[in-house]
């Protein structure tokens, strides 16, 4: 089974990631921006060489979203659904360098900050009342919140966090020291995922893309983002440990850690969970603005997408996490093409079995996930689980809770054949499922009210199907 982090503990816990803080703004500065109008005769512009000075929140607005919610923009970029876009770059090249400590990244940084991005977030600023209540939108829009961004293709496809550009309602991009205006193409949140598009933009410098599965433990890496808004900023450390996984939910991002670093998330965030398998540690330097940046290889490849970080402040402490990219642009290569991103599904709804609910209800083992629902027609269906088992182990990994089962089935893809030993009434039983799609799931997640319940949002993730939530009675 996947490596997995204590879900009890709050954000600034040891072992508990975070989006890195939310919070960083110069007191009395307000960046203001007006909506942007595409100049046909000079589309691109010359970057204005911002500073640390610029206001700016740290690129990490709580990522605890519903899952699965997607949009697709297609009036702006014009980009057609199945549009065959390649992504990364078209050749592959090795760089030779003679000392890590010394021309290596220095040879990496040449070769890769070309395709990395920052990217400026602006929303529209409320009017308030007397009472502090919302009364109407000024129309002027704020830059609230900054973050970075991968480029995928060299007509300006940049993938990056879904909490980047979550809540965003006009992006101003810088690669390459031009400035663009984007869009949002589509995200996945319960993958953390987003991809914009640049107007107007040609001739960029697609990342060369990697292999997040043949990753060696000790191997170099390079972080390459925007710490703090400071753009084009690399860091240097080492792949610490694979296959970190992580289950992220709104209680649990909600507050602040008494450094102003709020974990709130924004209006445009549903409740539910965001799904973080088999992420990439790395002690590379990951700062608040470092989100949806590059986390590269020696040679320069693109391995993943940083996006978390464990940390008492907010703030880097030496751990942080990359979604692999292998993952990370098979996300992005649906949602360019306009599908609905989908993930491996098992068909079923989860509880937690534990030492108190196993004795209480007389249950054969004190830990593992139980059944209480399987829908029918899905994969956990046509294998023969039943309502009442207990799943105990995935592939031979063992499985102690639904979080457990949740974040191995995540890490699998639609149709792989899995292995699972369950308990069914004291008997143990080794049982074959072909894991199904989360497709049609998806689509209705997508126009669910944010007001759900945590339970129904976990059964939801596992196709429920608007089955009842049985949390409180295995």
């Amino acid at each position: 089974m996947t490596d997995q982090f204590n879900n009890q503990n709050g954000y600034g816990q040891p072992g508990q990631p975070i989006p890195p803080a939310q919070g960083y703004q110069q007191p009395g500065y307000q960046h203001s921006y007006t909506q942007p109008v595409v100049d046909a005769q000079n589309p691109r512009k010359a970057s204005s060489g911002r500073t640390f000075g610029t206001a700016f929140a740290g690129a990490a607005l709580a990522c605890v979203i519903a899952f699965g919610g997607f949009t697709v923009y297609q009036n702006v970029t014009g980009a057609p659904s199945g549009s065959g876009v390649t992504l990364g770059a078209s050749t592959n090249t090795e760089i030779q360098a003679q000392s890590t400590d010394d021309t290596l990244p220095e040879a990496v940084a040449q070769k890769c900050l070309p395709s990395v991005a920052a990217i400026d977030v602006y929303t529209a600023q409320a009017s308030t009342d007397m009472f502090g209540r919302s009364t109407s939108s000024s129309g002027a829009l704020t830059e609230s919140s900054l973050g970075s961004g991968v480029v995928l293709s060299e007509d300006g496809y940049i993938i990056t966090n879904n909490h980047v550009v979550a809540g965003a309602d006009a992006l101003k991009v810088t690669v390459g020291g031009e400035e663009y205006d984007a869009d949002v193409v589509g995200t996945d949140e319960s993958s953390d995922i987003a991809v914009i598009k640049l107007r107007n933009a040609s001739g960029l410098t697609p990342v060369e893309i990697g292999d997040s599965d043949n990753l060696t433990i000790g191997e170099w890496v390079m972080s390459i983002g925007s710490p703090f808004g400071l753009e084009q900023s690399v860091a240097t450390g080492i792949v610490s440990a694979t296959s970190r996984s992580q289950i992220m939910s709104n209680s649990e991002s909600s507050g602040s850690d008494g450094y102003g670093y709020g974990y709130g998330g924004s209006s445009s965030q549903s409740g539910g969970y965001t799904i973080y398998p088999n992420m990439i540690q790395t002690d590379a330097a990951i700062n608040p603005g470092n989100s949806g940046g590059a986390l590269v290889d020696s040679n320069g490849k693109l391995i993943g997408i940083n996006t978390l970080i464990t940390s008492y402040s907010g703030n880097y402490s030496g751990v942080g996490f990359a979604i692999p990219v292998n993952y990370a642009v098979n996300i992005a290569q649906q949602i360019i093409e306009g599908k609905t991103p989908t993930h491996a599904q098992l068909g079923v709804s989860l509880s937690t079995v534990n030492s108190q609910n196993a004795k209480r209800y007389g249950l054969k083992v004190d830990s593992g996930a139980y059944i209480s629902a399987v829908n029918s027609g899905s994969g956990a269906a046509e294998a023969g689980l039943e309502e009442g088992d207990i799943v105990t182990k995935f592939d031979g990994n063992s499985v102690s809770s639904a979080s457990d089962l949740m974040l191995d089935v995540r890490s699998k893809n639609p149709g792989d054949k899995v292995t699972l030993e369950v308990n069914r009434n004291g008997d143990t039983k080794q049982i074959e499922v072909t894991l199904g799609s989360d497709e049609s799931s998806q689509s209705a997640v997508t126009q669910q009210n944010s007001g759900s319940s945590s339970s129904e949002m976990l059964n939801r993730l596992l196709n429920n199907s608007g089955s009842s939530s049985k949390n409180d009675a295995a």
